[in-house]
This record gives structure tokens, sequence and C-alpha cells, in this order.
């Protein structure tokens, strides 16, 4: 079968599992590809003994699903838009450990989605002069502590766009996650910014075209927001808000969460402070303090430098430490549990061998306990 054929699997699986996405996801993972899923439409109880009377019925009935899979591809083709399929090595990789990662996302842009270092800001859409401030200096103080970051946000009115605005202004490139397909834009007020983030970051989704902005479209994107990024920076949120469901689920993505505190009397704050409150999110006043709080400021290996341990091109790896680097070579930037999973060796004793290794300058540790291998 031909990678165009299970492409268009996918996007077909995505119609018949739409309020499903975590089951489906489940089943691709046992299917191993989407083909061999839809080699099963008629009979798919070989697959899921106990699935629904639903799931199967409308297996059996995916006739029009599969027919507008091709007419989906078809259009992504003709428009520039890359499909990124889960598995896939460009389909982003944070994603993956996500129980409800989407199966397809569409992406036009120039971004690689799987820099070493990804971070989301997202809050209120009634951002202040306050919050606006934040994010000016949060951003332009990033750009001189860490140059290669790439910002993910919404691409809605207030936080959203105003990080997006300024990432372009420093020259990070930044993605705008969009609750639409690639064929329509809202907010219409934002467009040239979006045309301008097409050449310096992206924009992407997991809808097809022909998709309203709907309100639960919104709440659907935020898991891919959350998910996308090793950290996620809350600036501004009233009491409620998306933000703060965007925090939410990175918490459970193990991911880790910081937010700016704000004056006790300002609505656009309270629910920044509340989270703080309840340490459901890091307090950070400045990127030196989130630079800090991720670990990316790479203290340790200037300390090691200092000593004269230098990177070696072709440093001399124990049989363990081979294996490690093997593991990250074929998959980079795993957390630790699957590392000690793919290897083989105990969490205890992997520690240690990462911490040699950073040391060696081969490995660098990400949020969220993940581990980069460097090239």
């Amino acid at each position: 079968m031909s990678h165009e054929q299970d492409v268009i699997h996918a996007i077909t699986l995505t119609r018949i599992g739409f309020y499903n996405m975590a089951g489906m996801l489940d089943l691709l993972r046992r299917a191993g590809s989407a083909t061999a899923i839809m080699e099963h439409s008629a009979d798919i109880r070989q697959l899921v003994p106990d699935a629904s009377p639903r799931l199967v019925e409308a297996f059996r009935n995916s006739g029009d699903a599969a027919h507008r899979a091709e007419v989906e591809y078809a259009w992504a083709v003709e428009n520039g838009v890359r499909v990124l399929c889960y598995g896939s090595s460009d389909y982003p990789q944070r994603l993956n450990d996500c129980p409800d990662a989407p199966l397809v996302l569409y992406y036009k842009g120039n971004a690689d989605l799987n820099q070493q270092r990804v971070i989301n800001i997202v809050g209120t859409r009634r951002c202040t002069v306050y919050g606006q401030d934040i994010i000016r200096r949060f951003v332009a103080d990033l750009r001189q502590l860490c140059p290669r970051v790439l910002i993910v946000s919404g691409l809605a009115y207030g936080v959203d766009i105003c990080a997006h605005r300024q990432a372009l202004q420093q020259g990070f490139e930044t993605v705008g996650v969009l609750a639409h397909g690639l064929d329509d834009l809202y907010p219409t007020a934002h467009r040239d910014t979006a045309v301008q983030m097409l050449h310096q970051g992206g924009l992407v989704t997991e809808f097809m075209t022909q998709t309203r902005a709907d309100k639960m479209n919104f709440v659907r994107r935020n898991r891919i927001v959350a998910g996308m990024a090793d950290a996620t920076l809350l600036i501004q949120s009233a009491a409620k808000g998306g933000g703060l469901i965007t925090c939410d689920i990175a918490q459970n993505y193990g991911r880790d969460v910081f937010a700016f505190p704000g004056p006790v009397d300002v609505e656009e704050c309270r629910g920044c402070n509340n989270l703080i409150r309840d340490n459901g999110a890091g307090l950070i006043t400045s990127a030196e303090d989130f630079v800090n709080a991720v670990n990316w400021n790479d203290h340790r290996l200037l300390e090691a430098t200092r000593m004269g341990i230098e990177r070696q091109l072709f440093p001399d790896l124990s049989a363990e430490e081979q294996t490690v680097v093997d593991v990250l070579s074929a998959t980079n930037d795993l957390q630790v549990n699957l590392l000690t999973v793919k290897t083989g060796i105990p969490i205890s004793r992997l520690s240690a061998l990462l911490f040699t290794l950073e040391m060696k300058g081969v490995v660098r540790s990400l949020a969220g306990g993940m581990y980069h291998l460097l090239k």
C-alpha cells in the first residue's frame, strides 16, 4: 500500500472517530497503521472484539468518510499543505505520548515542529497593557538567553496574537494552532500576521477544510497547544478561561506550567494568581526565571567545561551509554520512563548514565524529564 493511500486512510479514521479520538488512537497503535485498520472495515471486530454496534456500523458505512478523505488530501496537495500522520517523523513527537493525540495534522509553514525547545504562551483574549508588557519583555529577554525556541499559541485575540507578533519581531519562529481548517482564517483581523508566520513558523490544525470555528473546536485545539510544547506559560487569565484549560491539559500530560502573577484586584490576573496559589503553576516574573526553572541555561555543561570536561567529537562511551545513544538516535527527545523501557536499564542506573552523557556533551535534558541527543 502506498504512503499516499495510508495518509488517506488516516484521514478517513479521523472522520470515523472524530468524537472518540483516544479510542481511535489506541486502535491505531495496536493495528500499526491506518491501512491495517481500514482493511478490516467490514469486520472491525477482528481487531476490536468488543467494538460497539455504533463503531461497527461506522466502519461498515465508511464510504462517505473515505471519499471525503480523498477530497481533503487532494486539496492539501494542491495548496501546499503537509499532512502529518501520527507516527511519522515530521509529526510533532511531543504529542506521541498524549493519549488523545490527533491522528492527523494539517500543516503549512517552514518551522520544524520537533525543535529542541518549544513553549506555548496562552492567556486571556482581553490582554491588558500589563500583559502586553510582560509578553514583550519576556520574548525579548528569552531571545538573549535562548535564541532558538519555537513559540506556539492559538492566533486568537489578546495574549495569543501578542505572543505571535512579539515572536516574529524578535526573530523566533512561531506556530499558530487553529480551531478550523486551513481554507479559512479566524479571526480575519490576524490574516497579515498569519501570512508572515507562514514564512517564519507556520499554521497547524487537526480540522479539515469547511470546518467552522465553533466553540468546542477551540477547546479541542487546546490539547494540541499543550501537547506540542515542553512548557506552558500563562500570561493573564480571568478565573475561568481557555488558558486555564490549556494549563490543566499540560499538567495532565506531565508538562511544566508557569504563570505570571498580577495585581490581586485585576480580573484578568485572577486565574494566574489562583493557579499559583493552588500549586498548579510555577511563579515566574521574567525570562530568566523561566530559563532557570526548566534548566535551559545549561549551567551543568558550562560548569563541566570550566572543569576541563569538554565535549569530544567521538567520546568514548560505555556499552550502556551507547545503548542510550542508540535509542535516542532512533527516536529523539524521550522521557526517562520511556528510555528505561526502551533500553532495559533500571531508572536509578539510567539517571546516572544520563548525567554522565550530559557531562560529555552527548545529551541535553529538556523540560518534562525529556532528553535530547545532541548531533
